[in-house]
């Protein structure tokens, strides 16, 4: 099924199903035209998508999230998905007759690629709309979903209900991460991007025994990284191209890696460099509401270290917040902010992700009025 002819139609597995009907390619197609013909916002993306998929080009047009640059659409050829599909299956071990939850939007490439593993690898697939509490209307227990940070956030006391779970399109906090420690569930935080036919790698945040916060790839799959430590992903089975990155990454072994954070936004004050998202791990702890580690130009230090905390304004919660950050032992004297401020609102992207530099020029313009 890898080898995926130009003009040919991907095969669908005799053992798929949608919404527990069987289905093959002519009844997919069917299924398709009613759900844009009569169906919710969501099912008429879905329909759109099968329709692509079931047409005889060899690629579809993907968009992409614009969480790290402008939306843009990108051309990924079938064959590339279908061996996704194929290496998320070896790995997380959901093969044939796999029961698996819809819960993502096929708008994206994350919830496409639940689509095509179901047709590729024989899954039996439910679909739920896509919103904040997906699991508030299911009853039955899944094999395998797949969600993104808020959503896991949100499905906390219904997590029973799935045995494993990949989170991705944004950080998981540590706040959640402690919560889940204790669940069942094997949930896994995923890395990748539309370029790489969604996660290439994958690591269990809440394991039984305790293993290092390491990356582990999917088969198939090398890495290496340039000149700025950045990630470099050689993987002919979802790109004809290398793809270079702008996330450092600390490589670990050719398999596995430690993620540092986005090149774009590493701090270099007083000539230390500093990772905004490192430190924000740190102080996750600390701060309930949503906050952002950045900088400030500085006439000694070049760039100073700021925290901006989404807020109304200043909680008398956050009077001694100052003096808890630099009582944290994981934390260095570098690593404290050298002011805090507050922004009503943050400014995001379409997927909800946060905009780090216009977040920073909307203070900057508040600081100026």
């Amino acid at each position: 099924m890898n080898l995926l002819e130009p003009n040919t139609i991907p095969e669908i597995h005799h053992n798929f199903k949608l919404n527990k009907q069987s289905l093959n390619a002519e009844d997919l197609r069917t299924l398709s035209y009613e759900l844009i013909k009569d169906g919710e916002v969501f099912e008429q993306e879905i329909g759109q998508f099968l329709l692509d998929w079931l047409d005889d080009k060899d690629f579809i047009y993907v968009k992409t999230s614009g969480s790290t640059g402008k939306p843009k659409k990108i051309k990924i050829l079938k064959r590339h998905m279908i061996n996704s599909a194929l290496a998320t299956g070896e790995f997380f071990k959901v093969k044939e007759k796999t029961t698996a939850l819809l819960c993502l939007p096929a708008t994206y490439i994350a919830g496409k690629m639940m689509l095509v593993r179901a047709m590729v690898l024989g899954w039996k697939l439910d679909v739920v709309p896509p919103k904040m509490n997906p699991l508030d209307a299911v009853y039955k227990q899944y094999d395998f979903c797949a969600m993104v940070p808020l959503q896991l956030d949100n499905s906390l006391n219904r997590l029973h209900l799935l045995k494993k779970l990949i989170v991705g399109g944004g950080v998981i906090s540590e706040n959640l991460k402690t919560y889940v420690q204790d669940i069942d569930t094997k949930i896994y935080e995923t890395y990748g991007m539309t370029e790489t036919v969604t996660h290439i790698a994958a690591r269990r945040i809440n394991p039984k025994k305790k293993e290092p916060k390491a990356f582990k790839v999917l088969p198939n799959i090398k890495l290496s990284v340039d000149d700025r430590n950045c990630l470099v992903i050689k993987a002919p089975q979802l790109s004809d191209q290398i793809i270079t990155t702008n996330d450092i990454v600390e490589l670990i072994t050719y398999k596995k890696f430690l993620w540092k954070g986005r090149f774009d936004n590493v701090i270099n004050s007083g000539g230390v460099k500093m990772f905004p998202e490192e430190i924000e791990t740190k102080l996750q702890k600390l701060i309930l509401q949503r906050f952002i580690i950045t900088s400030l130009p500085d006439d000694a230090l070049g760039e100073k270290l700021i925290m901006i905390i989404e807020s109304e304004h200043k909680h008398s919660s956050y009077n001694t917040l100052g003096e808890d950050i630099q009582k944290l032992e994981d934390l260095t004297r570098y690593e404290c902010p050298k002011e805090i401020y507050f922004l009503p609102q943050f400014v995001e992207a379409n997927n909800g992700k946060i905009q780090r530099k216009k977040t920073l020029a909307l203070l900057i313009e508040n600081l100026n009025a």
